[in-house]
This record gives C-alpha cells, structure tokens and sequence, in this order.
C-alpha cells in the first residue's frame, strides 16, 4: 500500500510523493510520514490481485480515499478514468490513472474554541425533533444573510434558531452531512444529489455546506455550539449501509480498491455486490474492520464534534451478516450501545431495509428508539379517510402494543413524548 501526497507544481497539476506503507498491524498497514503540511491533499494506491470475478479489484492505477478522511475536497467526475475496470471489458484492469478526476482526501487540523459547550441532555420525554436538510433549511431563508444561507452556519442563524425556540423544537435531526456524492446515473443527465444518502466520507462533514471553501469542521463546530446554547440538541442521519461507489460498475473511490470483500457483502462467488439497500451495494457492518470504522466515526462525531445523536438509516442493514442473514445479536448494534464514549447519545433506528427486513419493535435496550413505519403510514390513512384506517390509528395511540407489547419492549414503558417528524 502507498501513501500518496500530492504535490502542486509549476503547471497547476500535481506530482506524487509515495511512501511504501510496510508495518502491519491487525489488518492495517501503517509508516510515519513527515513533513506532511496541513492542507495537503493525499490518498493510497494498493496493488494486489485482480480477478473482478472473486471479488478482488486492487488497481494502483487508481487513487483511493483515505476511509478516516476528516477533510475531503474535490468533486467525482463522469469520465472512464474512475473505473477500475475497461468500460468496454468490465473484466479488464483499467490502466488509466483516477487522480485528476476523484475527490482527495485533505490533512486536516480544526482549532475551535467550544467556550465552555456542553450537551443539553433533553429527557427522552421531553423530545421533539425537527428534521431539516442543511442547504433547504436556510437556502431562500429572508433573514439570513446571503453568505451563510445554506451552510452549517445558516443553521445557527439566530433568526432560525429563535423560530425553532418558539415551535417548541428540542432537537433538530439533520439529513445526511457526511461528505457524499452523486451517483452515476445522476452525473450522466447533468443532475446531482441532494439529499446526501450517498456516503463517501463517514469522519468529513460534507464540504458544500461550508460558509467558504475548507471551513467545513469549523462551521459545522459552531453551529453545534450555537444550538447548544439554545437548548437545542443535533441528531445526525448517518448511512452506514452502503457507500457511493455503486454496484460492481460503479466507481473505484476507496473502500473498494482498499478491500473489497471485507467492506461490502457480495454474491456470486464475489462478482456481485448484495443489495439490500437499493443502492447497489451493502456494507458489511459485521465484519470488524468496519465494525470498529463505524465506531470510530460515531465517537468522533460525539467527541470531536459534539454532535447528542444519530438516526441510522436502513439501520436492518446493521443485523446483517457477511452473508446477508440476520442476526439475533448483531456486534455492530452491541458495540454501539455499549461503546462508553457513545453513553448518553440519542439512537434512532430507521428498523427496516430495502430488502424486506422488517425490525421495528426488536431494536431493544436501553439506548435504542425507532422510528415507527406503521404509524406514519396508519396515520396518513386516517387522515385520507381510508377504510379500516380508525381502528389502525387506535392501535398506534396507545403506542403500537402489537409492535412493542412483549418481554423486552413492552409499549407502556416507551417514552409518548417523542415526536419524530418523516
């Protein structure tokens, strides 16, 4: 494995300084590399077998993201040099270098003075939470001064956060911030993704809600510390159920050229990705590579960025083996709730996947909550004056008894006063 720093020359390009990466520890290869300077952008190339058909697509050819990136810059371009296959012979090794057409990963150091923040600790009970995309919350907002409409620093507007006070809010649950990209298909028509559900970088807020170019941790840091001071709590939507780099044509942009087997679930001998997000791909959250990667992200989100909950999309995913199957006692979930450093913090689990894996109701102990599918839906029937739909609204009233009336979730001890807003 080589790690790759890119240095600017004279022509506005960038040549490579590599560093052989030669100690191995655990599964992770490691060398200490000086003279790195702050700002500096970089990623590995990992050389290896290439047999697409087994699963294995190592391809030096192509520069790869740095998994724990707290900083990315650079935007994916649609162009054969991101593929690290033949568009023509997709069992054929792409030869043509990625590095001018991928995002980079950034060495990055944040200096933020938190003056004193501290968590609002809002009771279950007590919870109401608003969910608002960073951009469209503030994008056409009147009050909002124009540089920071539709960054992280809009959303600590004090005209925003004084209509949140007034509503009631307690805490606002943000769409996907963790710094992703568009898919293919969308590149192809000139479109791109709005809503986020696309992760690329689970440690990097997402860089185009930044008030100016690399400011990103600060801004996201401050809007935290903002909230906070309001009384107001920040959940984040995380996806850590598949990543943007598709299905087996989609584009080499990290996990896949790092270690392919170990990252996603796959099929058909490993030719194929398991798809039970919708997506194209799966990640394969029960293997401890990234069991411990989706620790690691959640702690630094709570330690490092001071952020009081996540709701986890698709989060059925989670149970999933590295063949797909659930689990009755998934290690990712465990380690989750009974990570130390994560005590405290709100989880919400989105209890369902794209598959047909339906869990609402078994996210038990203590720290887990769901969002509850049904009622959204009952309720929606109600209003719509459907047939039949009086007595399902009954049902979720008096809090779904035929979802959480058993030993390990009885309904009379959820918290009523939750709110969840889809």
């Amino acid at each position: 494995m080589l790690f790759c720093l890119l240095v600017p020359d004279s022509a506005g390009g960038s040549t490579e300084r590599q560093v052989q990466l030669t100690r191995l520890v655990q599964g992770v290869y490691y060398s200490k590399v000086a003279d790195v300077p702050i700002g500096a952008h970089y990623g590995f190339r990992v050389s290896g077998t290439w047999d697409p058909q087994s699963g294995l697509r190592f391809n030096p050819h192509k520069l790869l993201l740095d998994p724990y990136s707290k900083r990315i810059t650079g935007t994916l371009f649609e162009t054969p040099a991101v593929y690290d296959y033949v568009p023509d012979d997709p069992l054929a090794l792409s030869t043509v270098d990625s590095k001018n057409h991928v995002p980079h990963s950034v060495v990055t150091e944040s200096h933020f003075d938190w003056e004193g923040d501290s968590p609002p600790n809002i009771p279950w009970s007590e919870t109401i939470i608003y969910e608002a995309h960073v951009k469209g919350l503030t994008q056409m907002h009147p009050s909002v001064p124009e540089a920071d409409r539709g960054t992280y620093r809009g959303v600590a507007d004090p005209a925003l956060l004084e209509h949140l006070r007034h509503i009631g809010v307690t805490a606002v649950e943000l769409l996907p911030v963790q710094s992703f990209l568009s898919e293919r298909h969308l590149l192809e028509t000139g479109l791109t993704n709005y809503w986020g559900y696309n992760t690329i970088g689970f440690f990097a807020p997402h860089a185009e809600y930044a008030s100016r170019p690399g400011t990103e941790i600060e801004d996201f840091k401050y809007m935290v510390r903002e909230l906070h001071r309001s009384g107001i709590e920040v959940i984040l939507d995380v996806v850590f159920n598949h990543t943007a780099e598709g299905d087996h044509r989609g584009p080499m942009l990290s996990f896949r050229g790092i270690d392919n087997p170990s990252y996603y679930i796959l099929e058909d001998g490993g030719a194929r990705y398991a798809n039970y997000t919708g997506c194209g791909n799966t990640l394969n959250a029960n293997h401890p590579v990234v069991r411990r990667m989706i620790i690691d992200s959640l702690r630094y989100w709570v330690k490092e960025m001071h952020v009081d909950g996540f709701r986890f999309d698709l989060a059925s995913v989670l149970s999933r083996n590295a063949l797909g199957q659930p689990l009755p006692n998934a290690p990712v979930l465990w380690d989750i709730e009974s990570d130390p450093a994560l005590a405290g913090t709100k989880l919400l689990a989105e209890a369902w996947d794209a598959a047909g894996l339906y869990q609402v109701g078994n996210f038990v102990g203590d720290a887990w909550r769901e969002w509850n599918g049904r009622f959204r839906d009952d309720v929606r029937s109600f209003f719509r004056g459907e047939p039949g739909a009086l007595r399902r609204v009954a049902d979720r009233v008096v809090g779904s008894p035929e979802l959480y009336g058993h030993e390990e979730r009885e309904a009379e001890d959820l918290d009523e006063g939750l709110l969840v807003h889809e």
